[in-house]
């Protein structure tokens, strides 16, 4: 379980997190989205005690971090695969770990196979190590405990697909057996793929959450003119009909479909395609967001999203 209430956090005169509030429940992979600088790793900062709130609190296991006993056995870390000694092995650094916490150092050749590090990788310096295989060395860091929980910031930077992959049926499977999952990222599709519920984060707020059905359900109508787009975009100006183009062509339209068809119908414009934008994917979602778009109809985009801190 964790559970964010009201967290913010003010540096060098600005607010970068601002009433973050949030619940991730056992069972679940929550992913945590947002552009570079919108305050994900702020946030998990916070969340793990290596930064204190100037507002609000969190809780990891029904506890502030820093008041669990032991909390490295409970909670996996993961928020800077590069932070980590470059010149121990990988093996040494696994193990030490795991003398550090009170996990059982027998675990490690059984960790290190899981996350797909090799032996004659287990015996290379880290410094040697590529980006892919210190996220690997880092998860492995993360697991040695056997947590209940899974803190992860940016992951997947550095795997390959067949690493990505790897990655979500890793994370699936803990989730499926009763353990907690926060995954912050950019991949959107990565996400996506593995992810039980959404936060979307930008300016340092959250901008919407829930399952992705959800986030989409308020995503507006897809609509393309089967002659002249600007014909379209004409007769929708005429009905007061809010038109952003759609990457692929067309327009996502913020009104139901039923009243955009009108519309077309009204400007006399043949329509190629009329339907909910959900095939706009929550790539597009996720830029609307995160680039300024206004108060979308269920109240969870914040009204003053700007250009993403960095």
């Amino acid at each position: 379980m964790i559970e964010s209430t009201g967290l913010t956090k003010r540096l060098g005169g600005r607010t970068v997190v601002s009433d973050v509030t949030f619940r991730c429940a056992p069972g679940t992979v929550t992913g945590f989205l947002g552009p570079n600088g919108a305050g994900k790793t702020t946030t998990m900062r916070m969340l793990c005690g290596l930064s204190d709130p100037d507002a609000g609190h969190a809780e990891v296991l029904g506890a502030s971090y820093r008041s669990l006993p032991n909390p490295g056995r409970r909670v996996g870390i993961l928020l800077d695969a590069g932070a980590q000694h470059g010149g121990r092995r990988g093996q040494e650094a696994l193990t030490l770990t795991a003398l550090t916490t009170g996990a059982d150092p027998g675990r490690v050749p059984e960790l290190l196979d899981r996350v797909g590090l090799e032996r004659r990788a287990a015996r290379q310096r880290v410094k040697q190590y590529s980006l892919g295989m210190r996220q690997r060395l880092g998860i492995a860091n993360a697991l040695i405990g056997d947590p209940e929980v899974l803190i992860l910031d940016e992951p997947a930077n550095g795997l390959d697909p067949e690493g990505m992959r790897w990655m979500r049926g890793l994370l699936r499977d803990f989730a499926d057996r009763g353990g907690t999952v926060l995954l912050s990222s950019h991949l959107l599709h990565e996400v996506e793929a593995v992810a039980d519920q959404l936060l979307i984060i930008g300016n340092g707020r959250i901008v919407a959450a829930g399952t992705r059905d959800e986030l989409l359900a308020h995503a507006g109508t897809l609509v393309r003119s089967a002659d002249d787009d600007r014909e379209l975009l004409a007769a929708l100006d005429a009905a007061r009909l809010a038109a952003r183009p759609h990457p692929d062509g067309g327009f996502v339209v913020d009104a139901e479909p039923e009243v955009v068809g009108r519309a077309a119908l009204a400007g006399g414009v043949a329509l190629a395609a009329l339907g909910r934008s959900e095939s706009a994917g929550l790539e597009q979602l996720f830029f609307d967001l995160t680039s300024g778009a206004p108060d979308g109809p269920d109240g969870t985009v914040a009204p003053d999203l700007q250009e993403s801190l960095r």
